[in-house]
This record gives C-alpha cells, sequence and structure tokens, in this order.
C-alpha cells in the first residue's frame, strides 16, 4: 500500500469515526500497516476495494475503529509530568486526605498496558510516602478500551524498551527480572485496578481527585468529541483536584473550569 493512498483513505475516513486526520499524521504508519493486513484478511485487493467493503458491511467499522487505536506508552513517560507530581501534586493531595478518608483516587485514561498507572503507584510508594509519612493510599482505576491491552495490563509482564525513561533504581526496586522480561511486584499492583472501557461511550463510578487524560482524547479525536468528554470528565473531577494532558495536548478553548497550574496541567476551580 503507498503512503499516500493511505492517507488520503485515512483523512476521509477518520472524521467519520470521530477522528482527526492530525492527530494521525506522525503515526498513521502504525494504523496503514494494521489495514494493510486488513485487506489481506478479507482477501481484497486495494483500498478502494475495502472502502467498497465498508460500505457495504457497516460493522466493518467497528473493527477499522480498532484498527486506528494507537498504543505508544513506556514507562515515566514525560519526565517533567512524572517530576511535578512526584515533588508536588501527591504530596498535596496525601495532605488533603491524611485524616479523611486516608485516600487519593486517581483515573488513568486510556493506560494501554498499564505502564502509567504502575508509574504512578511505583513513583507513590518510593517517593511520595516517605515525604509525607503517612499511611494514606492511591487508589488507580486504569480505563482501555482494548480488552487485551488490559489483560496485559493485569499480567504485568514488560520487555526492556519500556524502561528507558523510568529511574534505574525504581525499576531495580520494583520490578523481578526474568529470561526476557520483567514483572511488576505484587506489592506494586495493589490499589490499581484495571477496567475495560471506552472513554467516549462510558465512565467509572465515583469522583477522583487526579485524572491524567494524555494523547488519546485531545490528540485523535475530533474537536466536538473533545468537547463533549471533557465535560463529562470534569463531571468525575472533584473541585481542587488535578487535571492532566499530554504535553503537545491543550484543552478546549472556552472553558472556565480548569485554571492551569503549568504547561499540561491543570488545578479544578473550587467554587
Amino acid at each position: 500500500m503507498k503512503d499516500d493512498d493511505c492517507v488520503k483513505f485515512l483523512q476521509g475516513i477518520l472524521p467519520r469515526l470521530g477522528y482527526r486526520w492530525k492527530g494521525f499524521r506522525k503515526v498513521r504508519k502504525q494504523v496503514c500497516k494494521r489495514i494493510d493486513r486488513r485487506i489481506r484478511e478479507l482477501d481484497l485487493s486495494d483500498l478502494p476495494s475495502y472502502r467498497q467493503y465498508l460500505e457495504m458491511h457497516k460493522e466493518e467499522e467497528k473493527v477499522l475503529d480498532f484498527l486506528c487505536n494507537i498504543t505508544i506508552s513506556r514507562f515515566y513517560r514525560d519526565q517533567m509530568v512524572f517530576s511535578r507530581l512526584e515533588t508536588e501534586i501527591l504530596p498535596l493531595l496525601a495532605e488533603k486526605m491524611k485524616d479523611w478518608p486516608k485516600q487519593v483516587r486517581c483515573w488513568s485514561v486510556g493506560c494501554c498496558s498499564g505502564e502509567e498507572p504502575y508509574t504512578l503507584q511505583i513513583l507513590w510508594k518510593l517517593s511520595v510516602l516517605p515525604q509525607v509519612e503517612t499511611d494514606i493510599s492511591l487508589r488507580i482505576l486504569a480505563t482501555d478500551r482494548d480488552g487485551s491491552l488490559i489483560e496485559r495490563a493485569k499480567k504485568g509482564f514488560y520487555p526492556e524498551g519500556t524502561f528507558k525513561d523510568m529511574p534505574p533504581e525504581w525499576k531495580v526496586q520494583a520490578f523481578e527480572k526474568g529470561e526476557n522480561n520483567f514483572h511488576i511486584q505484587e506489592s506494586f499492583q495493589q490499589d490499581v485496578q484495571f477496567l475495560e472501557q471506552d472513554i467516549r461511550v462510558d465512565l467509572p463510578d465515583g469522583e477522583f481527585e487526579l485524572i491524567l487524560c494524555r494523547n488519546l482524547v485531545f490528540t485523535y479525536f475530533r474537536d466536538d468529541l473533545q468537547q463533549e468528554i471533557f465535560h463529562r470528565m470534569m463531571i468525575k473531577l472533584k473541585p481542587g483536584g488535578f487535571f492532566i494532558v499530554g504535553i503537545h495536548e491543550s484543552i478546549p478553548e472556552g472553558q472556565n473550569i480548569l485554571i492551569p497550574v503549568g504547561k499540561c496541567i491543570y488545578k479544578k476551580r473550587t467554587y
């Protein structure tokens, strides 16, 4: 499949699925390879024939939607974000919850294979708790629409390449080395719950002091869908809670719910 042909196809089909082309420009090869594989699976000849197949088989849109799922994740991705979480945000939230209910609730949206929520739990137990000297817990709910990624996250096995950004001492303390991979220790799996859930359709129960929605909604989704999901997520964020997006992302314009407190980091107003 030629790159130009795939680009034209994606530019035409992505808005129909709720996505925007801008977010896929740099990662399109991942999606194009999957589409090319799907065309061969269906024994079709080319993209025009696949386009016709889509028109005749509406259920294929669900398959294509999953083919467009971008799965780029690693531990401690974007050091600046985790540094702020470690030194400022999480200690502040821990102090607020010190007496009751002695827990901080966090929602990791689009968690892929679990690298983000596990990084948070490792950071919490190895760095934050020694700072605040309390037995308060960090309860993390991690959601992703891909059930296979959720199952992988629950098992907790990771290849060497996913650790390139993580402090080496944390890797030693939190993981057990296997023959070809590393397995996260059980103590760091505690208080991390994984749930198969599509942010476009469902929301988890309860409210959260911290929500991380990085490199998903505000990169890949259509603008109107971004607005819709943003306001739904704000219902789940407690007043005074923190909302974090990707370092190259921005939240919808015109909102007055969040106050910026740093690059890609926001705090919900308390009024």
